[in-house]
């Protein structure tokens, strides 16, 4: 690809010099080739200094590369998934067992936690970060990120056993194109992602890993919050907005059409926007406070705990968010879901034929609100709210997605140090 683009700059560059204007005029066909052809030249010079750059960086942060040599990491993106590795590291720290954790945020919440057997460890981000991966010396690593090896985040050679556990109650076809082909293990919540990985790997003809089901620590770990609380629940019958964010969200889609028919109803409302709308939907969130500003009946919530809002609500009005299955499962209550259309063609299924799991799922355990039955959204709440096949569907859907419930945290641990063990004998 790099050759290709430099030979044609080299090409192009001939061309200027060969071909040297004779006459001033320019005829208007001409002169839109002239500037197509510098507008190439430009791009492709600067494709290759973006190049040249990545490269520049990375030789830069050798020096910077982690040299010890442990036996398991874990490593973290970010604080946003500390859900996901609380109960891992809480289990590590109970049977007195060291791990290594390196995290992207520099306030990340293990450090406020007094572990003494958990080494938290900052190292940067963006380049820094993975420049230090990619030279890891580990037995083992643990991480949520897809696309490794795809994207920034670099396999180590010194790294023999890259394990992925998943973030969220999904398949594993929900993820983007090649999201775990270059892992060797993932520790999986059911039986079903099973039979999904082993599909795309029977499809691109790649080496069959090691599927482990443990369970899901972050549904174990906010069911544990949940039953530690003390929430109160409202008198009033509530209806939970928690959307994802992007042109294909329910507040953009939608926004105060489907709120407006809400306050007509009479229902208490709570808006619960992503986390990411407040960064890229900032003018539309702002918008919206300032049209329901004197209704009493509705409230913005955005508290780092949403099990406090799931936990008012009885009712969840969400679009392809993985919050709707959190809600059902943890509250054993309905949804109404926008079921937007997606991009298939980048996603790990569309190389399947079919659609994920949780698409068939989503019928069972709520009802789908579209454009043109928006306006009964009353009559599917009545619906809902005493249906009580509905919530027969939402326990079976809950087992189907999320096995080994509360003790999700202790088989990770077991397989990893497991693992481990199996691999320093080697």
């Amino acid at each position: 690809m790099k050759q290709i683009l430099v030979v044609n700059v080299i090409f192009y560059i001939f061309l200027i010099q060969v071909f040297n204007p004779v006459y001033a005029y320019i005829d208007p066909g001409t002169g839109s080739m002239l500037l197509s052809l510098v507008l190439s030249i430009v791009g492709t010079l600067f494709f290759i200094f973006n190049l040249l750059i990545i490269k520049l960086k990375r030789l830069f942060f050798i020096k910077n590369k982690i040299e010890n040599k442990f036996p398991i990491v874990i490593f973290s993106e970010g604080k946003m998934y500390w859900k996901i590795f609380k109960p891992i590291l809480d289990e590590f720290e109970k049977r007195e067992k060291t791990v290594t954790f390196l995290t992207c945020n520099e306030d990340d919440y293990v450090f406020d936690e007094n572990y003494k057997y958990i080494n938290a460890k900052y190292i940067g981000t963006g380049y820094s970060a993975m420049s230090k991966m990619a030279f890891l010396k580990a037995d083992i690593c643990l991480m949520t990120t897809p696309q490794l090896d795809v994207l920034q985040l670099k396999r180590s050679k010194f790294c023999k056993n890259y394990v992925h556990i998943f973030h969220s109650i999904s398949s594993s076809n929900d993820y983007r194109l090649f999201a775990l082909d270059f892992y060797d293990t993932v520790l999986c919540d059911a039986e079903f992602q099973i039979n999904d990985i082993r599909a795309i790997e029977k499809k691109r003809q790649l080496p069959a890993k090691d599927l482990k089901i443990v369970g899901s620590p972050y549904m174990d770990y906010l069911e544990e919050c949940l039953n530690k609380s003390d929430i109160q629940k409202n008198n009033n019958f509530t209806i939970l907005i928690a959307p994802t964010w992007g042109q294909d969200g329910l507040l953009y889609k939608y926004g105060s059409k489907l709120i407006d028919k809400l306050v007509k109803d009479n229902y208490n409302i709570i808006i619960r926007p992503h986390p990411q709308s407040l960064i890229v939907e900032k003018n539309i969130i702002k918008k919206l406070e300032n049209q329901y500003s004197s209704n009493k009946n509705i409230t913005f919530d955005y508290d780092n705990n949403n099990l406090i809002s799931m936990a008012k609500a009885d009712i969840m009005i969400s679009d392809f968010s993985g919050i709707m299955f959190e809600y059902a499962f943890l509250f054993n209550k309905p949804i109404l879901y926008q079921n937007s259309k997606m991009n298939d063609e980048i996603y790990d299924y569309s190389e399947l034929g079919i659609k994920p799991l949780r698409y068939s799922v989503l019928n069972d355990i709520g009802i789908e609100l579209t454009e043109s039955n928006i306006g009964n959204i009353d009559k599917m709440v009545e619906e809902l709210r005493n249906n009580e096949k509905i919530f027969q569907q939402i326990n079976n859907a809950k087992n189907l997605f999320w096995a080994e419930q509360g003790i999700g945290a202790k088989n990770v641990v077991n397989y990893l140090i497991q693992k481990q063990k199996d691999i320093s004998q080697c």
